[in-house]
Parts: C-alpha cells; structure tokens; sequence
C-alpha cells in the first residue's frame, strides 16, 4: 500500500494542475494511494508508524527538500521504503536521486529502483541532507585523530549526506554528491578584508569522516533539514540505521 504525505504549500493553486497530472498517472501505473497532507505541527514519525501499522509498504514524500527533509530527520529509523516525488524550485536532493521533477517522477516511482542510504546523527537526532554551521568560532576534531582550528578565528563548516555542496570560485563550481559510507564534510576559514568591508572565505578544504566534534565557547548556530539550534558541542558521524529509497537510474552516486 502507497501513502502519499503532501507538503502544506502544495495546497498554493500553481500547484494544482501538476498534482492533478501526477495523480493521474499514478492510477494508470496502479500505485495511487492515501493522500495525508502534512502541517507544520506533523509529527513525521508517528505519523509514518501508524500507517505502517495500518499497511503502508511504501511512504512518499511529495513536496521539496524542505519537506523531504523534515519527514525524514524524524522518521528515518521507520522500517518502510520511501519514494519522493519533487515538487517546485528547491529540488536539488531530486537530482542527486536522479528523480525528475513533476509527472516524469511518476515513472521513477513505479520501476521501484531501491537503494540503502546513509543517513547523518548528530546530538541524538537525524540529518538527511545536509548540516550547515555559518561563520562561528568554533574548533573541530575529526576522527579522534585530526583537529582543525582557523587563526583568523571565524569558520564555515557544511557536512553533506545527499543535498550536494556547491561552491563558485575562480570560475569554477565544485559540486559533490557523497554516498560512500562516510559524510562529507566542506570547511571554509574567514578572511577579514579591509578593502572589501566583509568578510570572504578561501577555498573550501574537503574531508571524508567517520565522527566529528565540533565545539566553541559560545553558542554557535547548526541548521539541518530545515531546524535551527544554538549549540555549543555536537557529535556528527552516520547513523547506524539506513533509509531504503526509490532512485532513478541517472542518480549522482
């Protein structure tokens, strides 16, 4: 049994037509399901277990990366195979999973292409796409082994899981998409300047770990999957659970 979990902005009439078209070609496929339209109070993760206990097989998140997000850093520890059908601007995730957007990722969905993925922890709860602290004074220690700090005091740091990190400079952009059992972490120092007025970064280093610390003496901001919090340590390493998830033949990885 399919469960379909609607993003609350799909109600927006833009919307409207494209919703109508891949719902249609869901009943054509035989894959149509219940439809739950989710609310910023959702608790994803009772949610995904009550239908699993009624039935559900497959749980699919319609909406953007926002909303994949936010369903999976709660309910990524639920034993049921997840499917994605991208909807609006903010669809990078789509494009690592090779799912395209709109009606096409109708087709996607039904040749059922599964695939085990890495899923982030940090500080006892999930991340699935990607963990971004802005420029904060703060030190990290890599693998019990490496510890990195900036001496102009201030650092950018980004671990990835499955939302690619891009970054233009020198005319080039460095787009990395890592699915290789450990997570990718992009790490950007600040140079001060005085003839801009701002602050610029170098370029970034790029890392593979298996556990990070990160920690400052003051509270530093960490935003993942669409949640911001102050902290001032954190553990980052990959969860030990993996997520089963419906990808295209031109996935990223």
């Amino acid at each position: 049994m399919y469960v379909y979990l609607y993003d609350n902005f799909l109600k927006q009439k833009r919307h409207e037509s494209v919703l109508k078209a891949m719902e249609t070609k869901l009943t054509d496929y035989g894959i149509a399901g219940k439809i739950i339209r989710l609310q910023h109070y959702t608790s994803a993760e009772l949610l995904v277990e009550d239908e699993i206990r009624k039935g559900a097989k497959t749980i699919v998140i319609v909406g953007d990366d926002t909303t994949f997000g936010h369903v999976l850093s709660r309910a990524a520890s639920c034993k049921v195979t997840y499917g994605f059908l991208p909807v609006g601007q903010d669809n990078a995730i789509a494009q690592v999973l090779g799912i395209p957007l709109g009606v096409e990722a109708c087709d996607v969905l039904a040749r059922r292409r599964k695939l085990r993925l890495d899923v982030g922890w940090v500080n006892n709860r999930y991340f699935i796409s990607q963990l971004h602290i802005p420029p904060s004074n703060i030190s990290i220690e890599y693998d019990e082994s490496f510890k990195v700090s900036s001496t102009t005091g201030k650092m950018e740091l980004v671990v990835c899981n499955l939302k690619p990190f891009i970054w233009t400079g020198k005319g080039k952009q460095y787009v990395v998409h890592p699915q290789d059992g450990k997570l990718e972490a992009f790490l950007r120092p600040v140079v001060k300047s005085k003839i801009l007025r701002k602050d610029l970064f170098e370029a970034p280093s790029i890392f593979p770990f298996a556990e990070m610390v990160v920690s400052s003496r003051t509270p530093f901001p960490v935003e993942t999957d669409g949640k911001v919090s102050k902290e001032v340590k954190i553990t980052i390493k990959l969860a030990k659970s993996r997520i089963e998830m419906v990808v295209g033949k031109d996935r990223k990885f």
